[in-house]
């Protein structure tokens, strides 16, 4: 049977994948994107008002800024498969992916932008919660907690843009975070102390998620100053501490840090392995920016077409 060899194909989407697909297909190349069954678009579909991607001075929604990078790769020529890519062989020349529906894939050169996921609390009655009162997603959740107490755990950007979401919904919000300093940036900070509707927890941690058969009731924290546990009362959790990079499919292919995050060679997008590049929230833990991965998915798609000639060569 002859099988297809593609010239590049990208694992993900996201702004880094959409925007390497759009400079391969403008190159000529018609990528391949395998954007994944379940969230193709990456964080940003779970976003609601983008303020900060520059020429959208009145800001745009997350998913609608995904849509359209979508629609120009595709403009361009990309071909775009909704499907999870489950394991990869980098070994030779022609690279093989293969994906969770069962189909195989080949390819001259491979962009890994397969992004992050929710970072787990790991604590008692999370798992066992999930969907009924501990969420990861509250534009997608937060509707259900109308009238109900709220409560969201973390320090960055994404708490303090939580908090301030669900604070439409929530009969009351907290956010509770273990240390007095934020990793958020300023002006997310500001924008939630000056929320009235929001009790900030600080010194705090969460040791338990307490409920019953009608979902989440409460949660214990610990004091980390003085180690006194209390029992909160809430309906919705909401957890924003940070993400894991989705990289367990790659099984030793490429060079990854001690946290999964994929290494690349300096200021470039190569990997560990001739003909694999990475970009985007699967490389980038210091910026995590939707456009800096935007960035990052230009310079791996130069960077694989740079490659992609000296095969031509």
């Amino acid at each position: 049977m002859t099988r297809t060899v593609h010239d590049a194909i990208v694992i993900g989407s996201g702004p880094a994948g959409y925007t390497a697909a759009i400079y391969l297909s403008r190159a000529g190349y018609a990528p391949l994107v395998i954007a994944g069954a379940l969230t193709p678009g990456g964080q940003l579909m779970n976003t609601t008002e983008v303020e900060n991607y520059p020429g959208f001075p009145k800001g745009i929604m997350g998913p609608d800024l995904m849509d359209q990078m979508r629609d120009q790769a595709e403009h361009f020529g990309a071909q775009i498969e909704y499907d999870d890519v489950t394991s990869v062989d980098f070994s030779g020349d022609i690279k093989r992916i293969t994906t969770d529906g069962g189909e195989e894939y080949f390819a001259r050169a491979v962009v890994v932008t397969t992004g992050s996921q929710y970072r787990k609390l790991e604590v008692p009655g999370e798992r066992e919660f999930s969907g009924r009162g501990v969420s990861y997603c509250a534009t997608c959740d937060g509707f259900f907690f109308k009238d109900k107490p709220i409560v969201v755990i973390g320090g960055g950007d994404s708490a303090m843009g939580d908090a301030d979401f669900l604070t439409r919904f929530g009969s009351s919000v907290q956010l509770i975070h273990r240390r007095q300093g934020f990793r958020a940036s300023k002006i997310m900070v500001d924008r939630a102390q000056a929320n009235k509707k929001i009790d900030f927890v600080l010194d705090s941690v969460v040791t338990k998620v307490n409920g019953d058969e009608s979902g989440v009731t409460s949660i214990d924290i610990r004091d980390t100053t003085t180690g006194r546990t209390t029992t909160v009362p809430a309906n919705g959790v909401f957890v924003a501490i940070g993400f894991v990079p989705q990289t367990g499919f790659l099984k030793g292919q490429v060079d990854l840090d001690e946290d999964g995050y994929i290494l690349v060679e300096g200021a470039s997008t190569r990997t560990s392995t001739p003909g694999i590049f990475a970009a985007g929230d699967a490389t980038d833990k210091v910026y995590r920016q939707a456009v800096s991965a935007a960035g990052m998915g230009c310079r791996a798609a130069l960077d694989a077409q740079e490659y992609l000639n000296t095969l031509e060569g």
